[in-house]
Parts: structure tokens; C-alpha cells; sequence
């Protein structure tokens, strides 16, 4: 990855962290898009004393802090806008970011949380950045979605829950949108050199989960049970890295990968016309449509 610029959203923690450090120690230069600076900025300094000096500089790669908040539209603007000021080229974006489960809130803008983070925040993100992905073809867009999302429908008629909320449904909505994005992205890509994939991480021990409630006699066993069966944030992060950097995917485009292979999708989250429309509504809700 040496030579090449990477940006990965929600990279201070879990799966974003993980694979930051991985691809920083293959050379690249990695942007963590984070909506706490000073959060990121301590695991930049995490990973750099984890890989020693030889991480950066000499023609090793660089690891960039910048903020990012997915729950503001204009956080978003003002990232893509120093990007596009800064930096001359964008290999591979990792859409990682993610909120699970929270009480329903609101972001910003008056999108539902989930839906709004980790769909609408990503769609203008990866819309901003096209541009710039595009004159640097090859490059890849790489989605992290869930397994989740099969428990998902994408409901037109309450995009932003306001008539009901469930918060698993809405957040294997915002997982199924993930999908569906990536779909048409790779459809709307074609001819480019840009590829897109999504990808679900397995189930990973991160603090993704900070809104799930454990009754407290019950978390002894679910600490065990989560050490003894649930992946790491590296080994949950194995796919993200090799879409980001294998050349076994140069030119793979549209596919979804779990455990760095493609895997089969329900008809749902391959439905093309859904897909479209999605997208349509999706540009008018964060204004890149009036």
C-alpha cells in the first residue's frame, strides 16, 4: 500500500482501529475520520508505539487524524472539503463508521440516528469524495455492512422512524441500506476503475455494543462467552483490509464478502429498483438534490 491514501471513518475503536494499524503497517497513508479528536488522536499514538518508529517516515506510511462526525451533514462537508484541499489522490475509502442499537435520537439534521449515521452520513461522505476517487483509478470504496441486515426492510414510507422505532430493526435497516448503497454505487461506477463491495465483519468484540443493556448477573457470562466466541477487532477487520488492498479483488465490483469471500445476498438487499430509489431519496435528504 505504499504510495497510496486510505480514509477509514470511526477509526479510533474496534474494527476502524484495527484496520488502520494494519494498513498503516503495509505502507499506506491512513486517514482516521473520527467524530472525537482527542479519542483519535490517542489510538494514532496507540498504533504508532505499536508498531515502533518504522510505522511512519523513510518511506513507510502516515497516520492522519482529522475530524469527522457522521451525525452532521456538515461535519461531512468540511471533511470532504479539506480532503479535496489537502490531498491529491484517494485510493480506498472505508464506510466503517457505525452507532448499534442506541434509544432513538436524532442527528443534526433530524435524521434518525442510526439510519442517519450509518447510511445518510456515508452516502454524502462517499458522493463528496467520487471526484477525487475517480481521478485516482484505480481505487476502491469499500462498505462495511452486517449480517444484520436480513432482519432489515427498507420502509419508504418511515425512512426516519418517526410513526414507530425499533432500534434492532432500525439499525438492520441502516445495514440493508449499506447494501443497497453499495449496489447502485457499483452500478453508477462502471468503466471507472472504482470499485465497490460491502462486507459483514463477523461477530467482533468492539464498542459497538454500548447501548445494549446486560443484566448485571448476566455479564460475567456474556464477557465469557464473548471471549470464547467472538472475533477480535483484527481478525473482524481481516475483510476490510483485504478489500481495501488485495489484488486478488483488482477490479471486483457490486460483490458482498464475509471472511474474505463473497458470499450469496437474500433477493432483498439485490433488489435494483429498491436499490435506485433509495438513492434517489437519499441525495434529497442530505441535499445534494434540492
Amino acid at each position: 500500500m505504499r504510495g497510496k491514501t486510505v480514509i477509514i471513518t470511526g477509526a479510533n475503536s474496534g474494527l476502524g482501529r484495527a484496520a488502520a494499524a494494519e494498513l498503516l503497517r503495509m505502507r499506506a497513508r491512513v486517514i482516521m475520520g473520527c467524530r472525537d479528536r482527542a479519542r483519535a488522536e490517542r489510538a494514532a499514538r496507540e498504533i504508532r508505539a505499536e508498531l515502533g518508529e518504522r510505522a511512519e517516515g523513510e518511506g513507510g506510511g502516515e497516520l492522519v487524524v482529522r475530524e469527522l462526525d457522521l451525525a452532521s451533514l456538515r461535519s461531512v462537508r468540511a471533511f470532504c472539503h479539506r480532503v479535496l484541499q489537502e490531498e491529491p489522490r484517494l485510493d480506498v475509502l472505508i464506510n466503517n463508521a457505525g452507532i448499534f442499537q442506541c434509544p432513538y435520537m436524532k442527528t443534526e439534521d433530524g435524521f434518525e440516528m442510526q439510519f442517519g449515521v450509518n447510511h445518510l452520513g456515508h452516502f454524502l461522505l462517499t458522493n463528496l469524495l467520487l471526484g477525487l476517487l475517480k481521478n485516482s483509478a484505480p481505487s476502491r470504496v469499500v462498505v462495511v455492512s452486517s449480517k444484520l441486515y436480513k432482519y432489515g426492510e427498507i420502509n419508504f414510507e418511515d425512512l426516519n422512524s418517526e410513526i414507530s422505532y425499533n432500534k434492532s430493526f432500525c439499525y438492520s435497516r441502516s445495514k440493508l441500506a449499506n447494501i443497497l448503497f453499495a449496489r447502485e454505487l457499483a452500478r453508477r461506477l462502471e468503466g471507472t476503475g472504482v470499485t465497490v463491495n460491502s462486507l459483514h465483519p463477523g461477530i467482533v468484540r468492539t464498542n459497538l455494543g454500548r447501548y445494549v443493556n446486560i443484566p448485571l448477573l448476566a455479564k460475567p457470562l456474556f464477557n465469557l462467552v464473548s471471549w470464547a466466541f467472538f472475533k477480535t477487532p483484527l481478525e473482524g477487520a481481516q475483510t476490510s483490509i483485504y478489500l481495501a488492498s488485495s489484488p486478488d479483488v483488482e477490479g471486483v465490483s457490486g460483490k458482498h464478502f464475509g471472511d474474505c469471500k463473497e458470499e450469496e445476498l437474500l433477493p432483498k438487499a439485490m433488489d435494483d429498483l429498491v436499490a435506485r430509489k433509495l438513492w434517489d431519496i437519499s441525495e434529497v435528504m442530505v441535499g445534494l438534490l434540492k
